[in-house]
């Protein structure tokens, strides 16, 4: 039994392409599994990438698939790419893992068509190798779902993780010749937000600010915070929808979902779509002026106190 691991990467602050942290969480969902893993790295001017991957602990072999066809990791191009590793290597590869990241959950559904087999989709948890747990209804309930398919098709949600190490491995690296050009679609542009402050879903810190803070410019106090503490900023659905923030910085069902060591939740009321994206944190602090808001039910530590006046203090104290 082998499993695929399809590599996600992306750009870094100095414009270089990078493996994304997820492929790690991945890899130990594979290892959890059991059987050798490869990983496949496909892309344009992707060779540093593989030899990254060729470090991860666990992994057997890495697959590089360096085209101009991949770049951007277009699914029309990749979907194909992957489905015929799959079929030309029928015998060996009973699993394809990708992380539950934009690229996988455009990648897989598509691999999985191409199969005629199920996708199983964001699982937290494996069972045993036909069997996986996965969240439903924002969070609130827990499925367990068993696949007979020959080939199980599934993305890892990888706050149900945690990362194996990036370093230890030795694992070979294979060039994939074969290459696929649909000619539908191609890579127009990106706008990616440059910030100083950790990403988002692989910060270990994280505070997030909600309809409380009222205004973008109060979010400010949140900021200095994140600052001191080498945090990121996230914010609630209302405090985006409100305008306060941009959307990037949403975290939650409809959003990103992160789970840091800490987060710190800054006037959120605690909507079952944000704590979806939140409740799997290590410890969770809240600050809210209403003690009724349901954030203090999934909170470590709360602190029922007027935010604009206990952000600044705590970040005096710190």
């Amino acid at each position: 039994m082998t499993i695929l691991v399809i590599a996600d990467y992306s750009k870094d602050a100095q414009d270089n392409t990078v493996l994304a942290p997820a492929t790690l969480n991945t890899v130990a969902a594979a290892a959890k599994i059991g059987g050798d893993i490869h990983v496949l790295v496909a892309g344009a001017f992707v060779g540093a990438v593989a030899e990254t991957a060729a470090n991860i602990a666990g992994v057997a072999k890495v697959l590089l698939a360096d085209h101009e066809a991949y770049a951007n990791l277009l699914p029309e191009n990749v979907a194909p790419l992957l489905a015929s590793l799959v079929i030309e290597q029928s015998t060996i590869y009973s699993h394809v893992l990708a992380s539950a990241t934009s690229n996988g959950k455009n990648i897989l559904p598509r691999v999985a068509a191409l199969l005629d087999v199920d996708q199983i989709s964001e699982i937290i948890s494996v069972e045993s190798a036909d069997t996986f747990k996965r969240p439903i209804y924002a969070g609130n309930a827990i499925a367990t779902v068993q696949s007979n398919a020959p080939v199980k098709v599934i993305t890892v949600r990888a706050t149900g993780f945690d990362p194996v190490a990036a370093v230890g491995g030795a694992a070979l690296i294979e060039t994939v010749a074969t290459v696929y050009e649909a000619g539908i679609s191609s890579f127009v542009g990106e706008a990616l937000a440059k910030s100083d402050r950790p990403e988002l879903t692989a910060a270990k810190i994280v505070v997030s600010g909600g309809r409380g803070m009222q205004n973008g410019d109060n979010f400010k106090y949140l900021y200095t915070l994140a600052d001191k503490l080498g945090a990121a900023v996230g914010a609630s659905r209302a405090a985006v929808d409100a305008g306060f923030v941009p959307n990037d910085m949403q975290v939650g069902q409809t959003g990103k979902i992160v789970a840091p060591q800490l987060y710190i939740a800054v006037g959120i009321s605690g909507a079952i779509q944000h704590l979806a994206g939140m409740k799997d944190s290590k410890v969770i602090v809240a600050i809210n002026k209403d003690e009724e808001a349901p954030i203090f039910q999934v909170a470590d530590y709360g602190l029922v106190a007027d935010l604009f006046e206990a952000v600044p203090e705590l970040e005096q104290a710190l």
